[in-house]
C-alpha cells in the first residue's frame, strides 16, 4: 500500500509546542502529510483524510524547519504510513533534525526515525511488523473498555516502549477518571494529556 514519493501532499505545517506524549512541551515544526483511510469518527482533523493537497518536495520541507530554527520534526497525517518515508528521513537525517514519527502504524513503515509514537486505531489495527520499532505507545481513549483494548495491544511492545493512555479530547472530562484510577493500578501506564488545546495553540 505505500506509495514511492520523494513530494508528499501537505496539509499543513508550523512550528509549536509538543502537546502530548514523551516529547510533551517541546519545541517541534509539524509538517502534516494528507491522506488518510483509517477514518476515526472522532478526529479532530478529518480534513487531512482527502490527500489532495499541494505536493510539497522534502527539500522544500527542510527549508520550512530550517527557518524556524526548530530541531525537533514531527511528520503525522493523516496517516503517514500510507507513503514510502525511506528517502525523506534519510534527507532530515542528513540535514542535522531530530526525526519523529507519529502513526496509526495501519501500514508497515518504512524509513529511520529518532523516535516512533504509535497511536493504534481499532478501524485499522497496527501491522504486525511494526510494533518492535515502537518508542511511545499512546492509546487515545474514547470508552473505558479501550482500557482492556490497550492492555491486551501492549503485549506486542518492547520492553523499551514507553506507555501512554490520553482522552479523547471531546470526552475528557467522562474518561479521564477512569484513566487515573486505571494507571494507579496499572504503573506500567503513564496519562498524556492534550496541553497544547490547553495553551490554545496548534
Amino acid at each position: 500500500m505505500t506509495t514511492h514519493l520523494h513530494e508528499f501532499p501537505v496539509m499543513e505545517h508550523f512550528h509549536t509546542i509538543q502537546g502530548e506524549g514523551h516529547h510533551a512541551g517541546k519545541a517541534a515544526y509539524f509538517i502534516r502529510i494528507a491522506g488518510c483511510d483509517v477514518g476515526c469518527p472522532w478526529c479532530d482533523v478529518k480534513e487531512s483524510w482527502d490527500d489532495q493537497y499541494p505536493k510539497a518536495s522534502v527539500q522544500t520541507m527542510i527549508e520550512w524547519v530550517k527557518e524556524s530554527g526548530a530541531k525537533n520534526v514531527v511528520i503525522t497525517g493523516g496517516e503517514p504510513s500510507l507513503y514510502d518515508l525511506s528517502e525523506l528521513t534519510q534527507q532530515f537525517r542528513t540535514a542535522g533534525f531530530n526525526l519523529w514519527l507519529e502513526t496509526s502504524g495501519a501500514y508497515e513503515l518504512t524509513g529511520e526515525w529518532d523516535w516512533v509514537v504509535l497511536s493504534p486505531k481499532r478501524r485499522k489495527q497496527p501491522h504486525p511488523s511494526n510494533w518492535n520499532k515502537v518508542d511511545e505507545f499512546k492509546v487515545v481513549v474514547v470508552r473505558p473498555p479501550d482500557l482492556e483494548w490497550a492492555s491486551n495491544l501492549a503485549e506486542n511492545l518492547p520492553d523499551s516502549a514507553a506507555w501512554y493512555l490520553q482522552p479523547e479530547w471531546s470526552r475528557e472530562e467522562e474518561v479521564l477518571p477512569r484513566i487515573i484510577n486505571f494507571v494507579k493500578e496499572n504503573p506500567d501506564w503513564s496519562i498524556s494529556l492534550q496541553t497544547h488545546k490547553y495553551m490554545r495553540i496548534p
